[in-house]
């Protein structure tokens, strides 16, 4: 069956989430950015979505400023007390470009010891119990942002049921046959929202877009309509799930934890690939890491 080490992948997240919680609170605990530091957090494609969670959330607890950035897009004019990187593979071009010409103190979050980010960076958080074999991310992502929040102070209990009942409920009926996707975010479900779209591009090749969900008003909300799903990630802002439901389109949102609800958005993406003939584990035209000569 295509996609089995992704199904495999997907299905292990609530143990793997539990096991990062204890890091996030404990043993790695003092290698990850103190209370007051001006952080940038930064990294590239599933990466990148993952740092904008994180830094929503730690700016949000008051913990201090915190902007996240793709790595090729990092303003080294700027000055932070730290930069934290995430990368899965450890050998991201852009990544180890930053990590090189910078002067400003560094840790990264990486899935293999063996790679160059283990001497590019100051300090080095690794999560190999998360490492994946697919090409398409999913528990290193999320096993990552449960250690950071709950190094934030957070207490994962819930999310982590939730993520087990993501796993067993029935997908949602509309999201099965509908032909466009657009996720929503407000805050630090913003990054899940783009997250949720790529996950449904690089899997499924679907048709997805994502916004902050008070853009969809701005525009977005011309492509909604039939057979079109808009897929909220939290509470949806007032007023708008009627508006699409006005336009004939399908809003789907959920009370599970947002990172719980993304997990459910990568058992659709492997659904829809497997029935469009494609494999996830190795999906067309990309890698594991983007290599740069």
């Amino acid at each position: 069956m295509t996609g089995k080490h992704t199904e495999s992948e997907i299905d292990s997240q609530p143990d793997l989430w539990r096991r990062a919680a204890r890091d996030g609170a404990g043993a790695v605990a003092a290698a990850l950015p103190r209370p007051g530091e001006r952080v940038a957090v930064v990294g590239c494609g599933t990466s990148w979505f993952i740092a904008q969670s994180y830094a929503a959330l730690r700016e949000g607890a008051g913990l201090g400023e915190t902007d996240a950035f793709a790595a090729s897009e990092f303003p080294s004019e700027r000055r932070y007390d730290r930069v934290l990187a995430l990368t899965r593979s450890g050998t991201t071009t852009e990544v180890l470009d930053l990590l090189d010409r910078t002067d400003l103190p560094t840790v990264a979050i990486t899935a293999d010891p063996s790679t160059p980010v283990m001497t590019a960076a100051d300090e080095v958080i690794v999560l190999d119990y998360a490492d994946e074999r697919s090409v398409v991310q999913t528990r290193f992502a999320t096993s990552q942002l449960a250690l950071l929040r709950a190094h934030l102070g957070e207490d994962l209990g819930a999310a982590i049921a939730d993520a087990e009942q993501a796993l067993a409920d029935p997908l949602p009926e509309a999201a099965l046959t509908a032909d466009q996707f657009t996720f929503l975010g407000r805050g630090w479900t913003v990054g899940l929202a783009h997250e949720a779209a790529l996950k449904m591009r690089e899997a499924a090749t679907a048709w997805t877009e994502s916004y902050p969900a008070m853009e969809h008003r701005h525009g977005p909300i011309a492509i909604t309509g039939p057979g079109r799903v808009t897929w909220m990630f939290g509470e949806p802002p007032s007023g708008l799930a009627a508006q699409v439901a006005g336009v004939g389109g399908t809003m789907i949102a959920s009370s599970l934890d947002p990172l719980a609800d993304l997990v459910r958005v990568q058992r659709l993406a492997l659904h829809l690939s497997r029935q469009a003939g494609h494999d996830p584990d190795t999906p067309r035209n990309l890698t594991r890491s983007v290599i740069l000569s």
